[in-house]
């Protein structure tokens, strides 16, 4: 089973995108929360604090807005720390996979040359049918009566053929 390439390569714009929520964020707290948070690059040092799940450095927020900025905060640094990481373990199984995953398809290229040599040899038995007339009613009756005839010929004393394909040829 191929892994979808689409969701690791999502991971690169949610990275990018979380930076600019960060940068943004630092910027809107220091101008929200001014008792909290006194310059930009606090703001800044605060919102990656917050997205990198460590917590508020400082005090917590004081106001609506900034409370709700936190949450956002704590949602995409929750989401991004999600995504990396699958991304991460995502790399550990494809490795590991792919040994698995060539032998299924050493099976299948094994089975499929079975399954071709099988329906050649098939073919061969088809063609001496129709070479020898076919298993029509009369044919099938004169080819059962050989048989019986042969088996008959072929058995010992007790009734039983002596050997697997014992009698006249």
């Amino acid at each position: 089973m191929r892994v979808p390439q689409l969701r690791r390569a999502a991971v690169w714009p949610a990275v990018l995108v979380s930076a600019v929520v960060v940068v943004v964020s630092g910027g809107a707290v220091a101008a929200i929360e001014t008792d909290t948070v006194e310059s930009f690059w606090r703001g800044l040092w605060w919102s990656i604090s917050l997205v990198t799940t460590v917590g508020f450095l400082g005090s917590p927020p004081r106001t609506g807005a900034g409370a709700a900025l936190s949450v956002v905060l704590m949602v995409v640094g929750f989401v991004l720390l999600a995504m990396v990481s699958a991304a991460l373990a995502s790399l550990f199984v494809r490795q590991d996979e792919q040994p698995r995953q060539a032998a299924e398809r050493e099976v299948d290229r094994a089975v499929l040359e079975a399954l071709a040599s099988v329906e050649a040899r098939l073919s061969v038995i088809e063609a001496r049918l129709d070479d020898a007339g076919g298993l029509d009613g009369e044919n099938l009756e004169a080819r059962s009566g050989t048989l019986d005839a042969r088996l008959e010929a072929g058995a010992g004393a007790d009734g039983a053929a002596d050997e697997v394909g014992a009698g006249p040829d």
